[in-house]
């Protein structure tokens, strides 16, 4: 087992990562400013309160707690407000990761998890999508996951760095039992939207129903952050028992549409999802749908959550717990 520290452990993906991490035997620190993070997803004792560009203070916790790998999922994420504001995701998605990389380097630690994204394909040739696909990120959101994953290639190659790249769809669901949801503020991520509809009264704007999908509606891969998690685990194990490095997407191989979503709400909960119609978002794509082959052959990781309506009632319930 080994001691890692976990950047932005305390948002969604990173406080479930934690959990299993922990779970799995493995020792965790936790660095998060918590800017978008929340303090009561750290377990007591394991949170670091710092910002990922404190380049000294990254370096003195990675020495001082003798971390042998770490896991990288601090950064902005939401498309919109990247297209409105690329420069903060420059500032916070590239310049804290250069910063993470140097603090690194200075403590010796060279094995990474990078928490990357499908938006660094773009708008797909093909779906499924495989990691042999262009990289042709379509908004700045995907633009910034790119950079960084550049940057831990030419890492790997002339800095002795060991690293993998996780390219993951749309994570989704809870872990109720450990009091771990979807709680962003402000709240982008579809399921959480139409769980907060369904609480309220409230309607969830579904953006765009002319795409080139079945029902016109964007269509994506719904993955349970519980597998997602697991995917990390896999992935940080195999590079401390000395495994190859590289890029492998994340995700269930079936698309749902945002219709879809809806429906399966409605057969969950028993209640009438309410809903509006508007215009399309930008930087959007019709379809986005892993084949995560690689990855399955690879690590040996598979999703074992993928229903949808398994995702939706754990989702569910953790909204019910905590509200909208």
């Amino acid at each position: 087992m080994a001691k890692i520290l976990v950047t932005g452990g305390a948002g969604y993906i990173g406080s479930h990562t934690v959990y299993f991490l922990r779970k799995s035997g493995h020792s965790v620190i936790v660095a998060d400013n918590l800017s978008r993070g929340d303090r009561a997803n750290v377990p007591e004792g394991i949170l670091r309160v710092v910002d990922l560009r404190d380049t000294a203070k990254l370096a003195s916790i990675l020495r001082e707690e003798q971390c042998e790998a770490v896991i990288h999922f601090a950064a902005y994420i939401a498309v919109g407000e990247s297209t409105k504001a690329p420069e903060l995701y420059f500032a916070n998605n590239v310049g804290g990761s250069t910063s993470l990389f140097e603090a690194m380097q200075q403590a010796g630690v060279n094995k990474l998890v990078f928490s990357s994204t499908a938006a660094a394909y773009g708008n797909p040739q093909r779906v499924p999508i495989t990691e042999d696909q262009p990289i042709a990120p379509i908004n700045p959101y995907g633009d910034s996951k790119v950079m960084v994953e550049r940057m831990i290639e030419l890492l790997d190659q002339y800095r002795g760095f060991h690293s993998i790249r996780l390219r993951y769809f749309n994570a989704c669901g809870a872990e109720p039992e450990a009091g771990l949801g979807e709680r962003h503020d402000p709240e982008t991520h579809l399921i959480p939207l139409v769980l907060r509809a369904v609480l309220t009264g409230k309607p969830v704007t579904v953006f765009g129903e002319d795409y080139d999908t079945p029902d016109g509606t964007c269509v994506r891969d719904y993955i349970h952050v519980s597998d997602l998690a697991q995917a990390h685990i896999n992935a940080v194990e195999h590079l401390l028992n000395g495994g190859a490095g590289g890029a492998f997407n994340v995700g269930t191989g079936v698309g749902h549409s945002v219709r879809e979503v809806l429906s399966a709400v409605e057969k969950v909960t028993g209640r009438k999802a309410p809903y509006i119609s508007g215009p399309r978002r930008e930087g959007d794509p019709p379809r986005l749908v892993a084949d995560s082959q690689k990855l399955q052959n690879t690590l040996g990781w598979k999703p074992v959550r993928a229903d949808l309506e398994r995702i939706v009632a754990d989702a569910w319930e953790f909204a019910q717990r905590h509200g909208a």
